[in-house]
């Protein structure tokens, strides 16, 4: 690391857990963010403040001024551009060291799995239920440790399926593919602007905690979140010893 990025990540180097070694790993990292949205917003930014130096960030879309409500990280002036490289724009205004790489067209499974081959984690921030599971499949394939979280309304959910230890239950486990695509999202049904503010940060915790190997991650627990109530509960996730994906 260079002298500015020493003062820029002095705060994380300060914590016993990180250190030196652990800034650097985090510098030398690389995540994939599939959307650019509401949680997508605040994943990407807090890689970035947080000094994850690669991140690929997915999205097809173009901002509009309903997304203002809730996705942090487009302005006013982003309208009508694509979200990604909205992302990548802000992102450089807040921290130049780190490398955007904005994948502006519609993912494939195909492109998905060039795309996480090369990264070292991989958080899901889509509301369809369609790229969840082939982001799925990619990561079951490639043995990449996934963080996945999903909000509507007051309530929110975050989990983390790495299958790079056996007993992981994968997110077909969780929601097995019944055919369609039936996600509940935003434009339809509204969702509370700081609820996805609250599972994004989640998200961007605990892909930083994977790619620290620090502390004890989500895996095989679903965080669940009433922000009306404001309840957490935890659920305990088994591995489905029937899985059409993970058991093959």
């Amino acid at each position: 690391m260079n002298d500015n990025q020493l003062l820029r990540y002095s705060r994380h180097i300060l914590l016993p857990q990180i250190g030196y070694e652990g800034q650097e790993q985090l510098v030398n990292s690389h995540a994939l963010i599939i959307g650019a949205g509401g949680l997508g917003s605040p994943v990407a930014l807090y890689l970035a403040a947080g000094g994850v130096g690669t991140l690929t960030i997915c999205d097809f879309d173009e901002v509009d001024l309903t997304n203002l409500q809730r996705q942090i990280i487009h302005g006013t002036q982003s309208m009508g551009m694509n979200k990604a490289v909205s992302a990548q724009q802000t992102i450089q205004a807040i921290n130049p060291e780190v490398a955007v790489q904005p994948i502006q067209e519609r993912m494939t499974e195909a492109s998905l799995r060039s795309l996480a081959e090369a990264a070292d984690v991989v958080i899901d921030c889509t509301d369809n239920f369609t790229i969840r599971y082939a982001v799925n499949q990619v990561c079951v394939d490639l043995r990449k440790p996934l963080v996945s979280g999903a909000a509507i309304g007051f309530e929110g959910q975050v989990t983390v399926f790495d299958m790079r230890h056996g007993d992981s239950p994968c997110y077909h486990c969780l929601f097995p593919n019944l055919g369609g695509d039936e996600g509940l999202r935003c434009a339809e049904n509204g969702v509370f602007a700081p609820l996805v503010g609250m599972i994004g940060t989640t998200q961007a915790a605990e892909a930083m905690k994977l790619l620290l190997g620090l502390g004890k991650s989500l895996q095989g627990r679903l965080l669940l979140l009433d922000v009306q109530t404001m309840d957490w509960r935890t659920l305990k996730l088994s591995k489905d010893v029937a899985c059409p994906i993970c058991n093959h």
